[in-house]
């Protein structure tokens, strides 16, 4: 069995990672998945949150919202609506997602989608919890 299984993220405008891991993380929808060299064949459903991966001494954190993500025995690809290196996410502009949803939530109404501010605002706590890690 080989070390390291291949992991491919993508999204709809480009590749963000094509890399070599050990081991890798990732949210599915009920939950976080651990996925080794030689896991079981599956497909899951990608929720927001955060995949991460180590690759060699160096662990790496994504910030991905929703998708879908195959995992056979040697590679792991992961087809994103939007996935971000930490190093990419601009810190600033998620500040402000997060505001502008919990100013939203807090002053309701019945016109409001809570389902889409909740995951507004998880999406960009995300982003900014991934972006501390860089």
């Amino acid at each position: 069995m080989a070390d390291t299984i291949q992991l491919e993220i993508v999204t709809p405008d480009r590749m963000i990672v094509s890399d070599a891991a050990q081991e890798i993380q990732i949210p599915g929808k009920s939950g976080y998945l651990g996925i080794l060299p030689g896991h079981a064949p599956l497909i899951t459903e990608i929720a927001v949150g955060e995949i991460t991966y180590r690759s060699g001494n160096e662990t790496k954190h994504i910030a991905v919202a929703w998708g879908f993500a195959e995992v056979l025995p040697e590679k792991v690809t992961i087809l994103a609506e939007t996935a971000e290196r930490a190093a990419d996410i601009d810190v600033a502009r998620a500040q402000a997602a997060k505001e502008r949803a919990e100013a939203r939530l807090k002053q309701g109404g019945a016109d409001l989608d809570y389902r889409r501010e909740e995951d507004a605002l998880k999406r960009a706590q995300t982003r900014i919890d991934v972006a501390a890690k860089k």
